[in-house]
């Protein structure tokens, strides 16, 4: 038999132990969320650069020789 102690104990361990992952897992959704805006941003950024380089390559008159 446990005592009432014992099992406030036990109750009190569970409750902190849920509440401890409760922020945990909004952390990991915070993090994740942030990740995922900067992978779309830097996905912007190379698609911008791509466009960029074809143009100056437009410009340049190096596409045609690029193609051939």
């Amino acid at each position: 038999m446990t005592s009432k102690s014992e099992d406030r104990a036990a109750h009190e361990l569970t409750e902190a132990m849920e509440e401890t992952m409760q922020r945990v897992q909004g952390r990991f959704q915070t993090l994740s969320h942030q990740l995922e805006d900067k992978n779309i941003q830097m996905g912007r950024r190379i698609d911008d650069l791509q466009k960029n380089v074809s143009e100056l390559m437009t410009q340049a008159g190096m596409d045609q020789a690029v193609c051939k």
